[in-house]
């Protein structure tokens, strides 16, 4: 017998927390483990439940499901992030994926495909409902991935001369994530050096008001 799929639901409206969970609790391979209402909560509880899955509402009160999913995603990487939502803009859409969700899927799709979303991230796809991908448009050939808030504090910290272990002490986070960090910042912008990292914060203002001279 397979294991179940272990999935904890993060959303401040109960209504929609409850609904989600009477409606995966009707598969034999899955295993709802929480319903919680914020995303401190799944922060804190995060290595107790051990998810495979967290469906995530985008706006909450406090910390957001976006701040929620990069902070998540340090501490468990192999976690699978699918956030809901009920804005379909390719703002929303672009920037979830960009913080590390590996799908989107609005709140009023039909119940199977919450489902259907699950066992594509299961098995490593990205998900797109019907209705997010209708509206997300492919990006420009020219234009570049955003940075997340967590990359630009990295990408500062970089630029001004510290180390990795400089910055994960700052940040209380591992050498090893920093370094993830740091190859993903490179990625995105298409630098392969750290001078080149200085000089594009430097171009684009990233250093003003750091006391960090050009």
């Amino acid at each position: 017998m397979t294991t179940p799929i272990r999935v904890a639901i993060v959303d401040d409206h109960p209504m929609v927390a409850e609904g989600i969970e009477a409606i995966l609790e009707c598969y034999d391979d899955i295993s709802v483990v929480a319903t919680l209402s914020d995303g401190k909560e799944i922060i804190d509880r995060i290595d107790d439940l051990s998810p495979d899955v967290i469906l995530m509402d985008l706006n909450m009160p406090g910390l957001s499901g976006l701040s929620a999913t990069e902070m998540l995603l340090e501490r468990r990487p192999e976690t699978r992030i699918l956030i809901l939502s009920m804005h379909d803009s390719p703002e929303y859409i672009s920037t979830a994926l960009s913080h590390g969700a590996k799908g989107y899927v609005l709140k009023d799709v039909p119940t199977e495909e919450i489902k259907h979303a699950i066992d594509a991230v299961m098995s490593g796809q990205r998900y797109l409902c019907t209705g997010a991908q209708g509206s997300l448009e492919p990006p420009a050939s020219d234009t570049r991935e955003q940075l997340t808030n967590r990359e630009q504090t990295i990408l500062l910290q970089l630029a001004q001369g510290m180390s990795n272990k400089d910055v994960a002490n700052a940040l209380d986070i591992s050498v090893r994530t920093v370094e993830t960090h740091r190859k993903n910042i490179k990625r995105k912008l298409g630098i392969s050096s750290t001078a080149g990292l200085t000089r594009y914060a430097l171009e684009h203002g990233v250093l003003q008001g750091t006391g960090v001279n050009s």
